[in-house]
């Protein structure tokens, strides 16, 4: 596993909770599982991590040699093994996507490195991999490599998978850039790395990988179009027969409410008692009214044009207005964003709350204290909190879009099947109605109410099927590779 980022060690978005759990999982089938990644100085967790021999690791960029010292550990809680590059100029700052200089300029040179080193270490450890595991744009250019440089070296053989967790996200960074890497020229071309005069380095890996994954199946053909290919869908329509959807899992070890720490009383679905513990915690949490009652709405999200949070501002004085709910907002982002829900919060204090930040015990007491939990994305390639939501007995509202649409069950109004409420137009009125159709389920049949909270608490959201999956996946991707090179020697 190549990855930018991996849970509990550091985490900007979903790809780190699929990083560690699909770790974790592959090793408890038996397979060696060891992943790379950057040593920032916001790493958490790492003090167990000891250098991994005497001399550092030559790392062969283009026309010169960059070293990089190499620290071991395990991934808490598994048996995989986690190797932290450490290169001060690139790494050495707390941000993920951004380098200690404070320039996302850098992230060319910066994730270039990351690619090569991850290769080089292959080599110092004399350890060849069946399967390279590469994880969005930040990794794009270890296929590119196998490929090319390392084509006819032992390396070469290994099978590559891209997963893509966003195609928001592409990494364009100039042309010189694959100088700096040490990769051919002969790469800048429209059928490999080149995009509008530059190098995309997520158009990079998809071209040059054995086989591609998304993080749910309705996000896979949604990356066939023009809306959600970002510019990438010819790309993908032709790379579609290696093209293969998988939705992600959750690790149940950190999300069941039977054992959750950071609730005030634990629980399950035969008995919800600790769930009404939780609810009366997140009111006084975030300041709002103390009523068991009334129904509680929850956003647990980065506030960003993706999430489709303006939905909720624009919707937001209305629905204070004519229906008797609660709602509190945990999340950071776009500063119009924040100060929208602190104005709303304002406006109704006891009714709305926001919380401007993150705060891990908090989010663990929204998914078990609410009584909805609202996601109106424009786009989700698989999306958590939804799982989460349904596992701890909160049904989530969410826009049919990627893996909420593979995740989510519609409600069936009288039959109390389903887990979840879903709407499909990007509108503060659909959001609106889809809210209220919610709110009187929970007043006038709470019984489908239940029946909603029972079915998400049973669903199987853990990585064991996912992992089956990838079995698969890595498996024909080792067949494609030696396919490859048995044609080239024929030829």
């Amino acid at each position: 596993m190549v990855a930018p980022e991996v849970v509990p060690l550091v985490k900007v978005g979903g790809l780190a909770d699929v990083v560690g759990a699909l770790s974790k999982s592959l090793c408890e089938r038996g397979h060696d599982v060891r992943i790379v990644l950057p040593k920032y100085a916001s790493l958490r967790g790492v003090e167990d991590a000891v250098p991994l021999g005497s001399s550092p690791l030559i790392v062969n960029l283009g026309g010169h040699e960059a070293y990089a010292q190499v620290w071991e550990m395990p991934l808490p809680g598994s048996k995989a093994k986690c190797y932290l590059l450490e290169h001060n100029f690139y790494f050495d700052g707390p941000e993920v996507y951004c380098g200690p200089t404070g320039n996302e300029a850098d992230n060319g040179q910066r994730f270039t490195f990351l690619a090569r080193a991850a290769i080089d270490l292959c080599y110092h450890l004399d350890w060849m991999p069946g399967v390279v595991h590469c994880h969005d744009w930040p990794t794009g250019l270890l296929p590119v490599y196998l490929n090319t440089t390392e084509i006819d070296r032992p390396m070469g053989r290994a099978a590559t998978v891209m997963t893509l967790h966003n195609m928001q996200h592409q990494g364009y960074f100039p042309r010189e850039t694959i100088h700096f890497a040490g990769l051919p020229e002969s790469t800048f071309r429209s059928d490999s790395i080149e995009a509008f005069g530059q190098i995309n380095m997520l158009k990079g890996g998809i071209y040059h990988s054995s086989k591609i994954t998304t993080v749910s199946p309705t996000y896979a053909q949604e990356i066939q179009g023009s809306g959600g290919g970002c510019g990438l869908q010819h790309l993908l329509q032709y790379r579609a027969a290696d093209l293969i959807g998988v939705i992600n899992g959750i690790d149940e070890t950190e999300w069941d409410p039977a054992h959750d720490p950071h609730l005030p009383r634990t629980y399950t679905a035969s008995d919800l008692t600790g769930k009404a513990a939780s609810k009366a915690a997140l009111q006084v949490a975030f300041g709002l009214n103390s009523d068991a009652s009334k129904p509680l709405f929850t956003v647990v999200s980065r506030l960003v044009d993706q999430k489709g949070l303006d939905l909720l501002v624009h919707a937001g004085d209305r629905l204070m207005q004519t229906m008797e709910i609660q709602v509190a907002v945990l999340g950071t982002g776009d500063p119009a964003l924040e100060s929208a829900f602190k104005a709303l919060a304002d406006r109704y204090p006891g009714r709305f709350a926001a919380y401007i930040g993150f705060d891990n015990q908090l989010a663990h007491l929204c998914a078990a204290g609410a009584d909805f939990l609202l996601m109106p994305s424009r786009f989700e390639p698989c999306g958590l909190s939804q799982m989460y939501a349904m596992k701890y007995g909160t049904p989530p509202i969410v826009r049919a879009t990627g893996g909420l649409v593979d995740s989510v069950e519609q409600y069936v109004e009288g039959t109390g099947m389903g887990t979840g409420f879903r709407f499909d137009a990007p509108t503060p009125q659909a959001f609106y109605d889809t809210i209220g159709w919610a709110c009187a389920t929970y007043y006038d049949r709470p019984k489908e109410y239940a029946q909603l909270q029972a079915n998400g608490m049973a669903a199987d959201f853990t990585w064991g099927q996912s992992a089956d999956t990838y079995e698969s996946v890595y498996a024909w991707a080792i067949k494609a590779r030696e396919a490859a090179f048995t044609a080239s020697k024929v030829q």
